[in-house]
């Protein structure tokens, strides 16, 4: 394939959470991607009826490539690849370690089939690439070495689009430091992880051989004791299928306040379960910012993005509460005022403090064409 041809291809992006699905369409415009058209629906919808709707409703006469972010590639899908059989086997069989996550990639895998035909080129991308190569130490788990071969049991990490974009965006305005430079990032929306990276590569994650490791989330647990979930079992009765969506679904801001998962709603209650859930919330992130500061000694920023990241100051001021001893000064009303990328830091802080909004469908779609270019 020319280069000719790869600049006029249009790239579908779907990028599939576990409540939602984000559709965009990009096409080259003056040598750099253009946005056409996007929409968030609802991942549960009917998928095949969204995709035609979108390419009716914004005319986009042939899509050439879909791309999809799956949540789990596990040891084999390392890096963006063309989707075939054989990777939608290995999707399929990665479900039940990010279960909210790969089913619903993969349904909307074959809705595009459906929809734009089996011949269309369809790539995927995977969340648990960038942390490929963490450090030894940090992706494993102290359980018995034969388990661990035996089911190839790790830290995988995961929202590795989103921290690997605000690592970017992070250097782009520090060009002096040229592959230098130490950040900690905090993707905060349904999903929360954070991530230690340095020099551009990942030294630690929140999130562990699934999607449910660190973080307190919306729906979710993050760490819990072993033998917490062990007595649950025996004294509830539950079967690992009960425990997972306890654990998945029915926990985080929504278990802990008993109302729900949104920690916008949470914030405008007085009511005590509701202010105890966005307390743990924050002192959860806040306690690994303190780790990971150790595990980079030091940081020359700290970053955030997400739904939650973004758009909600109050929980960035919290967060952030009393860790000036680590150099770590918010300016009030820089938080208060921030849109789009903005530096939130106070002058005299030694601590750098961003917000940026992460653009994952255009990571998408400049990955889809990486993956096209590399077999021309």
């Amino acid at each position: 394939m020319c280069s000719d041809q790869v600049l006029a291809m249009k790239i579908l992006t779907v990028n599939t959470g576990s409540s939602s699905v984000r559709l965009a369409a990009f096409v080259h415009h003056e040598e750099k991607l253009t946005e056409l058209a996007s929409v968030r629906e609802d991942s549960g919808g009917e998928s095949e009826s969204i995709l035609q709707e979108f390419v009716q409703t914004h005319k986009l006469a042939k899509i050439n490539i879909v791309v999809h972010r799956v949540v789990h590639g596990g040891m084999r899908l390392t890096s963006p690849c063309l989707i075939d059989r054989d990777v939608e086997r290995e999707i399929e069989r990665l479900a039940p370690l990010a279960p909210l996550h790969n089913p619903v990639a993969l349904k909307w895998i074959r809705a595009a089939s459906g929809v734009f035909g089996a011949r269309t080129t369809q790539v995927a991308v995977f969340d648990t690439a960038f942390f490929t190569h963490l450090p030894t130490v940090a992706q494993t788990y102290a359980i018995p070495h034969e388990l661990t071969e035996k089911y190839r049991l790790r830290r995988y990490g995961f929202h590795g689009l989103a921290h690997q974009a605000m690592w970017q965006a992070w250097r782009d305005q520090h060009p002096d430091l040229l592959q230098n430079g130490k950040i900690i990032s905090m993707q905060l929306g349904a999903g929360c992880s954070i991530t230690a990276t340095d020099k551009g590569l990942p030294r630690d994650t929140s999130m562990g051989f699934s999607p449910l490791e660190g973080l307190m989330m919306a729906t979710r647990s993050g760490d819990l004791d072993p033998g917490l979930m062990t007595f649950l079992q025996r004294q509830e009765s539950l079967t690992p299928e009960e425990m997972d969506r306890l654990l998945n679904e029915q926990s985080g801001l929504s278990g802990v306040s008993g109302i729900s998962a949104d920690i916008r709603k949470l914030l405008k209650s007085e009511d005590e379960r509701e202010r105890l859930a966005i307390d743990l919330y924050c002192y959860r992130a806040r306690k690994y910012l303190g780790a990971y500061l150790a595990v980079l000694g030091g940081t020359n920023a700290v970053v955030f993005g997400g739904g939650v990241g973004e758009n909600v100051p109050v929980v960035r001021e919290k967060i952030l509460a009393g860790m000036e001893w680590c150099g770590i000064h918010l300016d009030a009303k820089k938080n208060s005022d921030a849109s789009g990328m903005s530096c939130i830091s106070s002058e005299t802080s030694k601590v750098e403090v961003w917000v940026v909004p992460v653009n994952e469908a255009a990571i998408l779609a400049q990955e889809a064409e990486a993956v096209i270019s590399s077999r021309r």
